[in-house]
């Protein structure tokens, strides 16, 4: 008499600078239970690893799942890691620097854990399950509170040996304006998050050019969220629709300039900031992306908005942490979601010629970061 086969969950924790969540998967990566709370239970405080227990317990409890059935545990992080020997190299906005990270979650739950950057782990949700499904190489942009970037290629989230990479935020735009809170001005992220834009539009307020704006959110930058924004165009503020189109068409000259560096068959943009005007950021990121893309680029890679929305990361968490136990394919994963592919891809898609056969020796792992504005 055959045993039946025992059930195999994963689990999906997004961890951010405001909220965290963790997300319960069964094999296919269908979501059976969720629990979200905020990072911090008062401001300033340092997060321990204590409160990421609580919140995967509950997620656990809520999926009547035991964690002895747990395969897996893998979690998306804002910041810079060593996609190798699993540290945080900082992530400032958790109060953490160099910390083992892997290592502390393995010994503490007993389970395989994999840890990477949340944007990549979003980018790669997006590619298993989301907006990116079908793809050989996929490139992701979520503009928010800053600028964050992934990229997948062949099933793999790319990476360095020791660090993370893909910190779009801080491609160069300019040789002057404003800054990302570090690093040179003239940044893509300086000139072109939501915060970037809330300060324009603040100014717009003040010189009396945003009359509706005032009425939602006056001069105060930490409530000119994107629906404020969204409200704001839609009232008629054509002063804060030029604005939002100036910095997303920015962010369309700094996709250009990685599409003539990676030639991603798809670009999925994410975030607040699309989510909540798709049509009219998208129009303005194609206008952008033709001034720095090369002629015979142009329409080479789609431009579309994700899918997933929050549970991106925790999809793309709990994607690594199986493709590390499992020998599942990437490509079979993401392939078997989507049967319809553009030409072009299916083109890039075709098996190599023996002569060009190799084991491919990429590994897994994470990338930059930037925080989601979910407004």
């Amino acid at each position: 008499m055959n045993t039946p086969k025992k059930k195999q969950y994963w689990v999906g924790f997004d961890l951010g600078g405001t909220k965290m969540m963790a997300v319960v998967f069964d094999s296919d990566l269908q979501e059976v239970a969720r629990k979200k709370r905020k990072t911090r239970t008062k401001s300033g405080e340092k997060v321990g690893l204590d409160r990421i227990e609580e919140t995967l317990h509950s997620a656990l409890a809520e999926a009547s799942v035991n964690l002895s059935d747990v395969a897996g545990i893998g979690i998306g992080i804002p910041g810079p890691l060593n996609p190798v020997n699993g540290i945080v190299l900082e992530a400032t906005n958790l109060g953490w620097k160099n910390l083992p990270l892997r290592k502390q979650l393995q010994e503490k739950f007993g389970r395989p854990v994999e840890i990477c950057n949340d944007v990549d782990a979003g980018v790669f949700g997006e590619y298993l399950r989301g907006a990116g499904t079908g793809c050989r190489s996929l490139l992701g942009m979520f503009p928010g509170t800053g600028i964050g970037g992934g990229f997948v290629y062949e099933g793999r989230i790319f990476h360095g040996t020791r660090a993370t990479c893909m910190e779009v935020g801080y491609l160069q735009m300019a040789t002057e304006g404003s800054a990302a809170g570090v690093g040179p001005v003239g940044t893509l992220e300086g000139l072109a998050s939501r915060l970037a834009i809330a300060a324009e539009a603040a100014k717009a307020v003040f010189r009396g050019q945003a009359p509706n704006l005032q009425a939602i959110a006056g001069t105060d930058i930490s409530k000119i969220r994107s629906s404020a924004l969204r409200k704001s165009i839609a009232e008629g503020d054509k002063s804060i629709e030029k604005i939002v189109r100036r910095s997303a068409e920015q962010v369309g000259r700094g996709i250009g300039s990685l599409i003539n560096i990676l030639a991603p068959d798809r670009v999925i943009l994410g975030g607040g900031l699309v989510e909540a005007m798709p049509e009219l950021y998208i129009d303005s990121v194609k206008k952008g992306l033709r001034r720095n893309v090369l002629p015979a680029l142009v329409d080479y890679a789609e431009i579309v908005v994700s899918r997933l929305g929050d549970l991106a990361a925790a999809v793309g968490a709990a994607g690594l942490v199986r493709q590390s136990v499992t020998s599942v394919s990437p490509q079979e994963s993401s392939l078997s979601q989507q049967p319809a592919i553009s030409p072009h891809t299916a083109l890039a898609l075709q098996p190599p010629t023996p002569a060009d056969e190799a084991e491919p020796t990429a590994e897994q792992v994470v990338s930059p970061d930037s925080e989601d504005d979910q407004s």
